[in-house]
């Protein structure tokens, strides 16, 4: 999420711009404050999704053409734009494959 943001909160790092998007790197804390949470994402079937929060990043504004999938009270937790896609979480780090099957899908795969 940080590297394909347009803009970051930190200086030392220069995003890839693939996102019209500002990020907020690192918005919930230290290591000490990951966590975990099932999160509803838009159009996506079968409940909610197991999330994990690592240092996770918040999105704090979107340009044009980004849609918000999902959020929690903090903020946007992920989006969409185009064939790109963005999470403030890790989904390869549970079971669930239904984001991955959802990228590859929108790749045309």
């Amino acid at each position: 999420m940080v590297l394909m943001a347009t803009h970051v909160d930190d200086p030392r790092v220069h995003p890839l711009g693939l996102i019209k998007m500002t990020v907020d790197r690192n918005a919930f804390g230290r290591q000490k404050e990951s966590f975990e949470a099932d999160i509803a994402i838009e159009g996506l079937d079968g409940g909610a999704f197991h999330a994990v929060f690592i240092r996770a990043p918040l999105v704090t504004t979107t340009g044009i053409g980004v849609k918000v999938i999902s959020r929690i009270p903090r903020g946007i937790v992920a989006v969409e734009c185009g064939r790109h896609m963005a999470f403030a979480f890790h989904p390869e780090l549970g079971g669930d494959t239904r984001l991955h099957e959802r990228f590859l899908m929108g790749l045309g795969i």
